[in-house]
């Protein structure tokens, strides 16, 4: 490779290995662009795609002649897989909902999020078609709506009666849809759908108006239902066959709870890309959320 073009080493480092990108040219040595990404194993599965897309900027911004511009992208690169690893780091979200963060882990994830923020690669991240898909939730603050609604789950149950095991959201056209997945006797399963809409009212800041919240009907996981409570599941099941067929469409439906014009509340987008949404609410609090793949037609159906 000659002398102007981008050198990429990857190190063999297992876990959290890094990858040191250097820009070199004519310019002086003072001038030239060094900078080591870490790269979170596990993170992502296409991660040599990732790194044949690293290599094509790299080339790109050579031929372009931009090394700031180029620096600047490989440092919020960094900073965004530093707070990846820092959530892994933490537990992820079942450490999180449970409370067994430390307070070292959750001030070392605020420092990340807070080094990545100032970061933004979107002016107007409101209007940003980045902004629409289905994000999966990774962290929340300890003032979050999703960690207090976490939290008096477990308070209440045992990690053997009750378990949320993800919660995610689905953004598109204006309209939001958050569903909380939980698990009793780690053999029912059930949904709680929080439906909203939003309302653009800056380039960063959003309204969001609670339009409806419903709870489905649970869906029984038969051959992992303990024996002792297999009689009991039997006579409830006997006994819902033989409800009118009227409540039982309305419980086979789901349980529907209008909530137009009495909750909402506003936050901000302090970052957003392909990969990573930071939003906070008004008391500063923050949420991180990663997008999950979805075909755009399952995005439109989920809706």
């Amino acid at each position: 490779m000659s002398s102007s073009s981008m050198a990429l080493v990857q190190s063999s480092i297992p876990g959290s290995s890094a990858v040191r990108l250097s820009f070199s040219n004519s310019m002086p040595p003072s001038k030239r662009v060094s900078v080591v990404v870490p790269m979170v194993k596990g993170w992502r599965r296409d991660s040599s795609r990732k790194r044949a897309l690293l290599r094509a900027m790299v080339q790109e911004e050579a031929v372009q002649g931009s090394p700031s511009v180029y620096a600047r992208d490989m440092e919020r690169l960094s900073a965004k897989e530093s707070l990846l690893l820092a959530l892994k780091d933490a537990g992820g979200f079942e450490a999180l909902v449970t409370g067994k963060t430390t307070s070292m882990q959750r001030i070392d994830v605020n420092e990340r999020i807070t080094s990545l923020e100032r970061l933004n690669p979107s002016p107007r991240p409101t209007t940003s078609p980045c902004f629409e898909g289905r994000w999966n939730f990774e962290w929340f603050g300890s003032g979050s709506p999703g960690l207090l609604a976490a939290r008096v789950i477990f308070e209440r149950f045992p990690s053997t009666l009750a378990n949320l095991s993800r919660m995610e959201i689905v953004i598109k056209d204006a309209n939001a849809k958050a569903t909380a997945n939980i698990k009793l006797l780690n053999s029912i399963e059930s949904k709680i759908i929080l439906s909203s809409k939003l309302t653009v009212e800056g380039p960063l800041r959003l309204r969001e108006e609670y339009v409806e919240g419903m709870v489905e009907s649970p869906t029984v996981i038969e051959e992992a239902v303990p024996e002792q409570l297999k009689g009991a599941l039997g006579q409830a099941t006997t006994t819902l066959q033989q409800l009118p067929d009227l409540i039982k469409d309305t419980l086979s439906s789901g349980l529907r709870i209008p909530l137009s014009g009495s909750f909402e509340r506003f936050f901000m987008i302090s970052y957003l890309d392909e990969e990573v949404l930071i939003v906070r609410d008004t008391s500063g609090v923050p949420e991180v959320l990663t997008r999950l793949e979805t075909p755009p037609s399952n995005v439109v159906e989920a809706l």
